[in-house]
């Protein structure tokens, strides 16, 4: 996908930077949405081998961490935090059938939303931010300090021309009403004073190191360099840079922009203002505090935008629960019954559906993005027109009215019809005799092996897919939908249930069942 936006950009996702993080709200979500959990068990595997130190321990231990104990015990754990609750946020709001148009991040947000969009790994996304800090740390920038102050970009500019301090520099514009100045601790004091005789209101931003000034640029090569060793890999959403004030394009070396970052500042207000220009209607916030819905709603103040928070408290209450409800008002996520549950699974109770949805409601739009590619990528080579890409994306967001293409069938139950590359065997191919048990089990066998990369050996007759090989039911389906196209399977009834069949000896025996019903087809394909 190209990460030049569509014409009709109506969904931006927001990731927050410097004070983005709301330790009780992410708590409470962590309860509701197994996300949460996955996301940050992927960074514990690396800030164990960078710190020593599992980074789900220091958020949801027994101690209950905030942003300011975090920065005062452990400034590493506030950037991870912050960057994990974005991309918890964004894998959350994406089990809801919840697919933004762009995505764009405020300063250290904006690794975030890379990560999000697949430039670099979840992994990596770490990395880069550890690797942010230590830099940083190098330089001294410990010393230094961010300020906010009640004032226009203009303004600000203006008074820091008062102080003559080449160090000092506006990092962030926020709103016609607030920019965040950045630079060492002790000018900064004399910014906040001579503000102070100009009525000039003043708050201390919640982080480790200041962002955003020339302080900076002696760490930005050193960044660069460790970033260009990372695996860069092509977006699959737009980004739009508020630093760059442009999207990311394909071939941009994202080394070298986010070393910029160091120095350039933060023009949020503009980025807003250009995002609502080309159609954006609603910004949701993947991230804690609220910080950048209250912003947005103060820049885009007097139109019709919704701005809406996820992992922040608000009366008390977890954010995210009132904005998915307004995303499933709006069709912009999946109602929690009827529309989407009433399509596929219209016999399972809510409540089961919705927990499935929450857990493994990614896996099924990433089958659905992998094989609605392939069969446009198929398509293509048989000379028809190519899927629209709003088509793709909008099958991909599994909204309420389902892709022409797709038979609707129970998610959790039933595997998908057969994969169009791998078209059924033709009836001339049948065998008299019917197919052997043995020989299809060690077909089958094969099959699984190789697209599980598991050993054969371990696919016995009785060994249970999923309770003892960890293969989880949309691997399944994918796996179930290889064998009908190899063997030209019917589809499947209504009533299959996918829980019946969790065994390498009860998928054999149906597939022979439904082969010696139909004649014993012979394979359609010797590779699957």
């Amino acid at each position: 996908m190209s990460s030049n936006p569509s014409p009709d950009v109506t969904t931006a996702f927001l990731f927050p930077g410097q004070g983005g993080f709301d330790g009780e709200a992410l708590r409470r979500a962590k309860e509701r949405h197994p996300q949460i959990g996955r996301v940050f068990e992927r960074l514990d595997a690396v800030t164990e081998e960078l710190y020593g130190s599992r980074v789900s321990e220091v958020l949801f231990g027994e101690r209950k961490a905030d942003l300011r104990d975090l920065l005062d015990n452990d400034p590493w754990a506030s950037q991870v935090a912050i960057y994990g609750a974005g991309l918890a946020a964004y894998e959350i709001l994406a089990a809801q059938g919840v697919a933004p148009d762009v995505l764009a991040g405020h300063s250290l947000g904006e690794i975030t939303a890379l990560v999000a969009a697949g430039a670099f790994s979840v992994e990596d996304g770490v990395r880069i931010v550890a690797r942010r800090v230590a830099v940083i740390e190098r330089q001294g920038g410990v010393d230094g300090r961010m300020v906010a102050l009640a004032a226009s970009a203009e303004r600000t500019r203006k008074l820091l021309e008062l102080v003559d301090e080449p160090l000092l520099a506006v990092a962030t514009e926020n709103h016609d009403e607030q920019t965040v100045v950045s630079g060492p601790a002790g000018i900064l004091d004399r910014v906040v004073a001579i503000a102070g005789q100009l009525d000039v209101g003043a708050i201390e931003i919640d982080t480790p190191f200041p962002f955003h000034t020339p302080a900076l640029a002696p760490a930005a090569p050193e960044f660069a360099a460790y970033v260009r060793k990372l695996d860069q890999r092509p977006l699959n959403r737009p980004v739009y840079s508020p630093i760059l004030q442009r999207y990311y394009e394909p071939g941009d070396a994202l080394a070298d922009l986010l070393a910029e970052h160091f120095t350039r500042p933060v023009r949020f207000a503009a980025a807003v203002r250009h995002l609502r220009e080309t159609g954006a209607e609603v910004f949701v916030e993947a991230g804690g505090r609220a910080a950048l819905s209250k912003l947005v709603a103060k820049v885009t103040d007097g139109s019709a935008v919704r701005s809406l928070p996820t992992l922040a408290l608000t009366g008390g209450r977890l954010a995210l629960d009132g904005t998915l409800d307004a995303l499933r008002e709006a069709g912009l996520a999946a109602p929690e019954r009827g529309g989407l549950a009433e399509l596929l699974a219209p016999s399972v109770p809510a409540d089961v559906f919705a927990a499935y949805w929450s857990e493994r409601g990614h896996m099924v739009l990433e089958l659905v993005r992998t094989e609605l590619d392939a069969f446009r990528k198929s398509t293509e080579g048989r000379g028809a027109e190519p899927e629209p890409e709003p088509e793709l994306r909008a099958a991909a967001a599994v909204g309420p009215e389902p892709a022409a293409a797709v038979e609707p069938e129970p998610a959790a139950e039933a595997a998908p019809a057969p994969a169009p590359e791998a078209p059924a065997a033709p009836a001339s191919s049948a065998r008299p005799e019917g197919y052997g048990r043995d020989q299809l089990f060690g077909e089958l066998r094969t099959l699984y092996a190789e697209a599980l990369e598991y050993p054969e050996d371990v696919f016995e007759d009785e060994v249970q897919l999923e309770a003892e090989l960890g293969v989880d039911s949309v691997k399944q389906v994918e796996l179930l939908s290889r064998v009908s196209s190899r063997y030209g399977l019917p589809p499947r009834e209504s009533g299959f249930r996918l829980a019946t069949y969790n065994t390498m000896g009860k998928i054999t025996d149906f597939v022979l069942q439904q082969l010696n019903d139909q004649g014993a087809h012979t394979p359609a394909s010797a590779t699957g």
